[in-house]
Protein backbone atom coordinates (compact mmCIF):
# COMPACT_ATOMS: atom_id res chain seq x y z
CA UNK A 1 0.00 0.00 0.00
CA UNK A 2 1.27 3.18 -1.09
CA UNK A 3 2.23 5.51 2.22
CA UNK A 4 0.11 8.32 1.33
CA UNK A 5 -3.06 6.08 0.66
CA UNK A 6 -5.18 5.43 3.54
CA UNK A 7 -6.34 2.38 4.82
CA UNK A 8 -10.06 1.37 6.84
CA UNK A 9 -10.63 -1.81 8.45
CA UNK A 10 -14.12 -2.42 9.50
CA UNK A 11 -16.48 -4.87 11.20
CA UNK A 12 -14.13 -5.87 13.57
CA UNK A 13 -13.03 -6.13 17.27
CA UNK A 14 -11.35 -3.42 18.48
CA UNK A 15 -9.08 -3.69 21.36
CA UNK A 16 -8.28 0.20 21.74
CA UNK A 17 -6.88 1.86 24.63
CA UNK A 18 -9.53 3.13 25.92
CA UNK A 19 -11.40 -0.38 26.38
CA UNK A 20 -13.43 -2.86 23.42
CA UNK A 21 -15.70 -1.96 20.70
CA UNK A 22 -17.12 -5.14 20.28
CA UNK A 23 -17.68 -4.16 16.52
CA UNK A 24 -15.70 -1.12 15.23
CA UNK A 25 -13.32 0.00 12.91
CA UNK A 26 -9.96 1.46 12.54
CA UNK A 27 -8.46 4.17 10.31
CA UNK A 28 -4.96 4.29 9.06
CA UNK A 29 -2.97 6.31 7.02
CA UNK A 30 1.35 7.29 6.87
CA UNK A 31 1.87 4.91 8.77
CA UNK A 32 -0.67 6.09 11.83
CA UNK A 33 -4.03 5.53 13.40
CA UNK A 34 -5.85 8.17 12.54
CA UNK A 35 -9.48 7.64 13.91
CA UNK A 36 -11.35 4.66 15.74
CA UNK A 37 -14.73 3.82 16.85
CA UNK A 38 -17.35 1.78 16.53
CA UNK A 39 -19.20 0.58 13.46
CA UNK A 40 -22.23 2.75 14.17
CA UNK A 41 -19.77 5.78 13.36
CA UNK A 42 -18.56 4.18 10.15
CA UNK A 43 -20.71 5.69 7.66
CA UNK A 44 -19.22 8.19 6.91
CA UNK A 45 -15.67 7.17 6.88
CA UNK A 46 -13.99 6.63 2.64
CA UNK A 47 -10.71 5.00 2.23
CA UNK A 48 -8.14 4.35 -0.28
CA UNK A 49 -8.15 0.67 0.50
CA UNK A 50 -10.88 -0.99 3.13
CA UNK A 51 -11.01 -4.23 4.72
CA UNK A 52 -13.74 -5.80 5.78
CA UNK A 53 -14.26 -8.57 8.49
CA UNK A 54 -16.02 -9.66 11.00
CA UNK A 55 -16.65 -8.69 14.52
CA UNK A 56 -15.18 -12.67 15.05
CA UNK A 57 -12.08 -11.13 14.28
CA UNK A 58 -10.32 -8.97 16.91
CA UNK A 59 -7.85 -6.15 16.20
CA UNK A 60 -5.05 -5.63 18.68
CA UNK A 61 -1.85 -3.61 18.73
CA UNK A 62 1.02 -5.68 17.60
CA UNK A 63 3.63 -7.69 19.85
CA UNK A 64 6.52 -6.10 21.60
CA UNK A 65 8.55 -8.79 22.33
CA UNK A 66 11.12 -8.09 23.99
CA UNK A 67 13.97 -10.70 24.48
CA UNK A 68 14.37 -12.43 21.31
CA UNK A 69 18.03 -14.17 20.19
CA UNK A 70 17.00 -15.52 16.81
CA UNK A 71 14.48 -16.67 14.39
CA UNK A 72 14.44 -19.08 10.99
CA UNK A 73 17.89 -19.33 11.18
CA UNK A 74 19.29 -16.03 11.91
CA UNK A 75 20.67 -14.67 15.56
CA UNK A 76 21.43 -11.75 17.08
CA UNK A 77 25.50 -12.93 17.99
CA UNK A 78 25.94 -13.19 13.66
CA UNK A 79 26.47 -9.61 13.34
CA UNK A 80 24.95 -9.39 10.30
CA UNK A 81 22.32 -6.85 8.71
CA UNK A 82 20.91 -9.86 6.82
CA UNK A 83 20.51 -11.49 9.98
CA UNK A 84 18.29 -8.94 11.58
CA UNK A 85 16.48 -8.58 8.30
CA UNK A 86 15.66 -11.97 8.95
CA UNK A 87 14.28 -11.93 12.15
CA UNK A 88 11.96 -8.39 11.16
CA UNK A 89 10.57 -9.93 8.03
CA UNK A 90 9.82 -13.39 10.13
CA UNK A 91 8.47 -11.80 13.14
CA UNK A 92 4.84 -10.86 11.90
CA UNK A 93 3.89 -14.39 10.80
CA UNK A 94 3.79 -14.37 14.90
CA UNK A 95 2.15 -10.89 15.29
CA UNK A 96 4.80 -9.17 16.81
CA UNK A 97 5.76 -5.85 15.68
CA UNK A 98 8.92 -4.47 17.22
CA UNK A 99 11.40 -6.43 18.96
CA UNK A 100 15.04 -5.79 21.15
CA UNK A 101 17.16 -7.63 19.22
CA UNK A 102 19.09 -10.02 22.16
CA UNK A 103 22.57 -11.12 22.89
CA UNK A 104 24.11 -13.43 24.68
CA UNK A 105 27.25 -13.97 27.02
CA UNK A 106 30.09 -14.21 24.27
CA UNK A 107 33.93 -12.06 23.64
CA UNK A 108 33.42 -8.95 24.04
CA UNK A 109 34.41 -8.83 20.34
CA UNK A 110 31.49 -10.93 19.20
CA UNK A 111 29.78 -8.69 21.71
CA UNK A 112 30.87 -5.39 20.00
CA UNK A 113 30.41 -7.17 16.57
CA UNK A 114 26.82 -7.20 17.17
CA UNK A 115 26.32 -4.31 18.70
CA UNK A 116 27.69 -2.19 15.85
CA UNK A 117 25.85 -4.51 13.51
CA UNK A 118 22.60 -3.30 15.35
CA UNK A 119 23.88 0.27 15.12
CA UNK A 120 24.29 0.22 11.20
CA UNK A 121 20.76 -1.96 10.43
CA UNK A 122 18.85 0.72 12.70
CA UNK A 123 20.12 3.35 10.47
CA UNK A 124 19.39 2.07 7.10
CA UNK A 125 16.13 2.66 5.39
CA UNK A 126 13.92 -0.83 5.08
CA UNK A 127 11.70 -0.63 2.20
CA UNK A 128 9.31 -3.81 2.94
CA UNK A 129 7.16 -3.91 6.03
CA UNK A 130 9.15 -5.84 8.59
CA UNK A 131 8.66 -5.89 12.35
CA UNK A 132 11.09 -3.01 13.80
CA UNK A 133 13.86 -3.04 15.95
CA UNK A 134 13.67 -0.67 18.30
CA UNK A 135 16.68 -1.40 19.92
CA UNK A 136 18.83 -4.17 21.96
CA UNK A 137 18.95 -6.15 25.06
CA UNK A 138 22.17 -7.24 26.68
CA UNK A 139 22.04 -10.33 27.85
CA UNK A 140 25.14 -10.88 30.06
CA UNK A 141 28.04 -10.96 30.02
CA UNK A 142 27.62 -9.39 33.90
CA UNK A 143 25.42 -12.60 35.25
CA UNK A 144 26.39 -15.14 38.03
CA UNK A 145 28.33 -18.38 37.24
CA UNK A 146 26.19 -19.81 39.61
CA UNK A 147 23.06 -19.36 37.57
CA UNK A 148 24.29 -19.19 34.12
CA UNK A 149 22.17 -21.46 32.44
CA UNK A 150 22.81 -22.06 28.78
CA UNK A 151 25.02 -18.84 28.90
CA UNK A 152 28.54 -19.56 27.97
CA UNK A 153 30.55 -19.76 31.79
CA UNK A 154 33.61 -18.98 30.09
CA UNK A 155 32.72 -15.68 28.51
CA UNK A 156 31.02 -14.30 32.08
CA UNK A 157 33.03 -11.20 33.36
CA UNK A 158 32.05 -8.86 36.48
CA UNK A 159 30.05 -6.09 35.97
CA UNK A 160 32.44 -2.86 34.39
CA UNK A 161 30.86 0.68 33.93
CA UNK A 162 33.36 1.67 31.55
CA UNK A 163 32.51 -1.28 29.37
CA UNK A 164 29.55 -0.42 29.17
CA UNK A 165 29.97 2.94 28.25
CA UNK A 166 31.79 1.46 25.39
CA UNK A 167 29.37 -0.79 24.40
CA UNK A 168 26.83 1.61 24.13
CA UNK A 169 28.64 4.14 22.04
CA UNK A 170 29.02 1.28 19.38
CA UNK A 171 25.23 0.23 19.82
CA UNK A 172 24.51 4.12 18.80
CA UNK A 173 22.60 4.53 21.95
CA UNK A 174 20.30 1.46 20.98
CA UNK A 175 21.42 -0.53 24.21
CA UNK A 176 17.42 -0.52 26.14
CA UNK A 177 17.52 -3.32 28.53
CA UNK A 178 20.03 -5.29 30.40
CA UNK A 179 20.05 -8.44 32.18
CA UNK A 180 22.74 -8.71 35.08
CA UNK A 181 23.62 -9.48 38.40
CA UNK A 182 23.42 -7.29 40.79
CA UNK A 183 25.20 -9.10 43.47
CA UNK A 184 28.34 -8.88 41.85
CA UNK A 185 31.27 -6.73 42.57
CA UNK A 186 30.23 -3.66 41.30
CA UNK A 187 26.90 -4.62 40.25
CA UNK A 188 24.73 -1.55 41.98
CA UNK A 189 27.32 0.92 40.76
CA UNK A 190 26.48 -0.92 36.90
CA UNK A 191 22.74 -0.78 38.19
CA UNK A 192 22.43 2.50 39.69
CA UNK A 193 24.05 4.64 36.35
CA UNK A 194 21.80 2.09 33.78
CA UNK A 195 19.14 3.84 35.83
CA UNK A 196 20.17 7.23 35.47
CA UNK A 197 20.70 7.22 32.19
CA UNK A 198 17.64 5.39 31.21
CA UNK A 199 18.21 1.72 30.58
CA UNK A 200 15.96 -0.73 32.05
CA UNK A 201 18.35 -2.67 34.60
CA UNK A 202 16.74 -6.50 34.92
CA UNK A 203 17.48 -9.13 37.44
CA UNK A 204 18.55 -12.42 35.63
CA UNK A 205 21.19 -15.14 35.75
CA UNK A 206 21.64 -14.34 39.05
CA UNK A 207 22.19 -15.65 42.82
CA UNK A 208 21.30 -12.74 44.77
CA UNK A 209 19.80 -13.31 47.96
CA UNK A 210 16.77 -10.93 49.13
CA UNK A 211 18.08 -8.71 50.89
CA UNK A 212 20.73 -7.67 47.68
CA UNK A 213 17.38 -7.76 45.40
CA UNK A 214 15.91 -5.15 47.90
CA UNK A 215 18.98 -2.90 48.30
CA UNK A 216 18.88 -3.39 44.39
CA UNK A 217 15.05 -2.49 43.91
CA UNK A 218 16.79 1.16 45.91
CA UNK A 219 18.89 1.68 43.18
CA UNK A 220 16.49 1.28 40.39
CA UNK A 221 16.00 -2.02 39.84
CA UNK A 222 12.62 -2.73 37.47
CA UNK A 223 12.39 -5.86 35.53
CA UNK A 224 13.57 -9.18 36.19
CA UNK A 225 14.42 -11.64 33.17
CA UNK A 226 12.96 -14.44 32.72
CA UNK A 227 11.22 -14.95 35.35
CA UNK A 228 11.87 -18.50 37.72
CA UNK A 229 14.87 -20.03 34.79
CA UNK A 230 18.14 -18.72 35.62
CA UNK A 231 17.97 -17.48 39.36
CA UNK A 232 17.83 -18.49 42.44
CA UNK A 233 14.37 -19.93 43.06
CA UNK A 234 11.63 -19.51 46.17
CA UNK A 235 12.43 -20.41 49.45
CA UNK A 236 9.76 -19.84 52.47
CA UNK A 237 13.28 -18.71 54.47
CA UNK A 238 14.92 -17.17 51.82
CA UNK A 239 13.01 -15.79 49.06
CA UNK A 240 15.86 -15.34 46.59
CA UNK A 241 15.12 -13.68 43.16
CA UNK A 242 11.67 -15.18 42.32
CA UNK A 243 10.32 -14.76 45.80
CA UNK A 244 11.77 -11.09 45.41
CA UNK A 245 9.83 -10.71 42.01
CA UNK A 246 6.41 -11.83 43.40
CA UNK A 247 6.60 -9.82 46.62
CA UNK A 248 7.91 -6.43 44.95
CA UNK A 249 5.53 -4.42 42.52
CA UNK A 250 8.46 -2.68 41.53
CA UNK A 251 9.55 -5.33 39.65
CA UNK A 252 8.42 -6.16 35.89
CA UNK A 253 8.53 -10.06 35.16
CA UNK A 254 9.18 -11.52 31.60
CA UNK A 255 7.50 -14.86 31.76
CA UNK A 256 8.24 -17.72 28.45
CA UNK A 257 4.87 -19.28 28.60
CA UNK A 258 5.40 -21.97 26.59
CA UNK A 259 4.40 -25.17 29.14
CA UNK A 260 8.69 -26.03 29.43
CA UNK A 261 9.98 -23.23 31.01
CA UNK A 262 7.67 -22.75 33.40
CA UNK A 263 4.50 -25.22 34.59
CA UNK A 264 1.42 -24.16 34.09
CA UNK A 265 0.09 -23.87 37.48
CA UNK A 266 3.03 -21.83 38.46
CA UNK A 267 1.62 -19.12 35.19
CA UNK A 268 -1.32 -19.33 37.31
CA UNK A 269 -0.52 -18.25 40.69
CA UNK A 270 2.04 -16.12 38.72
CA UNK A 271 -0.86 -14.31 37.14
CA UNK A 272 -3.10 -14.06 40.31
CA UNK A 273 0.03 -12.97 42.43
CA UNK A 274 1.50 -10.34 39.81
CA UNK A 275 -1.46 -9.80 37.37
CA UNK A 276 -1.49 -8.61 34.23
CA UNK A 277 0.04 -4.82 34.87
CA UNK A 278 3.18 -6.67 36.02
CA UNK A 279 3.67 -9.36 33.51
CA UNK A 280 5.34 -9.24 29.89
CA UNK A 281 5.53 -11.84 27.58
CA UNK A 282 8.54 -12.93 25.86
CA UNK A 283 9.65 -15.95 23.90
CA UNK A 284 13.76 -15.76 24.28
CA UNK A 285 13.23 -17.70 20.67
CA UNK A 286 16.60 -19.04 19.43
CA UNK A 287 17.10 -19.47 15.53
CA UNK A 288 16.01 -22.39 15.50
CA UNK A 289 12.33 -20.74 15.62
CA UNK A 290 10.23 -21.88 12.51
CA UNK A 291 13.34 -24.37 11.25
CA UNK A 292 12.59 -28.41 11.54
CA UNK A 293 14.12 -30.05 14.38
CA UNK A 294 17.58 -30.49 14.45
CA UNK A 295 20.84 -29.53 15.72
CA UNK A 296 21.81 -25.69 16.22
CA UNK A 297 24.13 -23.07 17.70
CA UNK A 298 23.55 -20.89 20.66
CA UNK A 299 26.58 -18.50 21.83
CA UNK A 300 29.20 -21.23 20.36
CA UNK A 301 27.00 -24.10 21.69
CA UNK A 302 25.37 -26.93 20.10
CA UNK A 303 22.04 -27.05 20.57
CA UNK A 304 19.27 -30.12 20.18
CA UNK A 305 15.68 -29.10 19.30
CA UNK A 306 13.21 -31.98 19.39
CA UNK A 307 9.86 -31.91 20.95
CA UNK A 308 9.59 -28.67 21.24
CA UNK A 309 12.19 -28.38 23.49
CA UNK A 310 15.91 -26.40 23.06
CA UNK A 311 18.59 -28.29 24.98
CA UNK A 312 22.08 -28.17 25.75
CA UNK A 313 23.63 -31.20 25.20
CA UNK A 314 23.71 -31.19 29.85
CA UNK A 315 20.25 -31.12 29.19
CA UNK A 316 19.70 -27.28 30.45
CA UNK A 317 17.22 -25.19 28.26
CA UNK A 318 18.63 -23.06 25.89
CA UNK A 319 15.92 -20.43 24.91
CA UNK A 320 12.87 -21.20 23.27
CA UNK A 321 11.28 -21.81 19.97
CA UNK A 322 8.04 -20.59 20.97
CA UNK A 323 6.05 -17.81 19.13
CA UNK A 324 4.26 -14.69 20.46
CA UNK A 325 0.77 -16.07 19.15
CA UNK A 326 1.28 -19.30 20.79
CA UNK A 327 2.38 -17.36 24.05
CA UNK A 328 -1.02 -15.72 23.96
CA UNK A 329 -2.92 -18.72 23.35
CA UNK A 330 -0.96 -20.73 26.43
CA UNK A 331 -1.35 -17.49 28.66
CA UNK A 332 -5.10 -17.89 28.14
CA UNK A 333 -5.44 -21.87 28.49
CA UNK A 334 -3.67 -21.85 31.46
CA UNK A 335 -5.22 -18.18 33.83
CA UNK A 336 -8.34 -17.82 32.27
CA UNK A 337 -6.68 -14.11 31.25
CA UNK A 338 -9.16 -11.67 28.79
CA UNK A 339 -7.46 -10.87 25.40
CA UNK A 340 -7.87 -7.27 26.83
CA UNK A 341 -5.14 -8.45 29.31
CA UNK A 342 -2.89 -9.89 26.79
CA UNK A 343 -2.62 -6.72 25.25
CA UNK A 344 -1.57 -5.74 28.23
CA UNK A 345 0.95 -8.08 28.93
CA UNK A 346 2.44 -8.41 25.40
CA UNK A 347 2.24 -4.59 23.99
CA UNK A 348 1.54 -2.13 26.60
CA UNK A 349 3.57 -3.23 29.58
CA UNK A 350 6.36 -4.13 26.88
CA UNK A 351 6.16 -0.72 25.42
CA UNK A 352 6.34 1.68 28.72
CA UNK A 353 9.12 -0.53 29.85
CA UNK A 354 11.31 0.30 27.49
CA UNK A 355 9.89 3.94 26.45
CA UNK A 356 7.62 4.21 23.47
CA UNK A 357 4.69 4.03 25.09
CA UNK A 358 4.10 7.30 23.21
CA UNK A 359 4.16 5.74 19.78
CA UNK A 360 3.32 1.73 20.58
CA UNK A 361 1.50 -0.88 22.26
CA UNK A 362 -1.71 0.16 22.35
CA UNK A 363 -4.08 1.23 20.04
CA UNK A 364 -4.68 5.21 19.89
CA UNK A 365 -5.27 8.01 17.53
CA UNK A 366 -1.53 9.36 16.71
CA UNK A 367 0.07 6.03 17.59
CA UNK A 368 2.17 3.68 15.07
CA UNK A 369 -0.24 1.62 13.30
CA UNK A 370 1.72 -1.43 14.57
CA UNK A 371 -1.44 -4.26 14.61
CA UNK A 372 -2.20 -7.39 14.59
CA UNK A 373 -5.92 -8.74 13.70
CA UNK A 374 -6.41 -12.84 15.07
CA UNK A 375 -9.47 -14.73 13.94
CA UNK A 376 -11.83 -16.51 16.62
CA UNK A 377 -8.82 -19.46 17.38
CA UNK A 378 -6.30 -16.82 18.11
CA UNK A 379 -4.58 -17.17 15.02
CA UNK A 380 -2.70 -13.85 13.44
CA UNK A 381 -4.43 -13.30 10.38
CA UNK A 382 -3.17 -10.08 9.23
CA UNK A 383 0.65 -8.00 10.51
CA UNK A 384 0.24 -4.70 10.18
CA UNK A 385 4.02 -2.70 10.49
CA UNK A 386 3.58 1.28 10.73
CA UNK A 387 0.50 0.68 8.57
CA UNK A 388 1.91 -1.76 6.16
CA UNK A 389 0.73 -5.37 5.79
CA UNK A 390 3.68 -7.25 6.63
CA UNK A 391 2.00 -10.80 7.25
CA UNK A 392 -1.63 -11.72 5.56
CA UNK A 393 -2.56 -15.84 6.68
CA UNK A 394 -5.55 -18.34 6.51
CA UNK A 395 -7.98 -18.73 8.82
CA UNK A 396 -10.20 -20.78 10.40
CA UNK A 397 -13.73 -18.94 10.33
Amino acid sequence: MNKNKSLLITNIAVYHEGGVFEQGFIKIKAGKIINIGPFTDNADQKADEIITLTPDFSLIPGFIDIHIHGVKGADTMDGTPSALSTMASSLPREGTTSFLATTITQSSDKIEAALSNAATYSSTIKEEPAAEMLGIHLEGPFISPERAGAQPLSFIQEPDLSLFERWQRLSGGLIKLVTMAPERENGLELLRYLTESGVIASIGHSDASYNKIQEAISKGLSHVTHLYNGMRGFHHREPGVAGAALAHHELKVEMIVDGIHIHPAIVKSTYRTKGASEIILITDAMRAKGLKDGTYDLGGQKVQVSNQKALLSDGTLAGSILTMNDAIKNMIQYTGCSLQEITVMASENPAKQIGVWNQKGSIAVGKDADLTILDKHLNVVFTLCNGKIAYEGGSNK
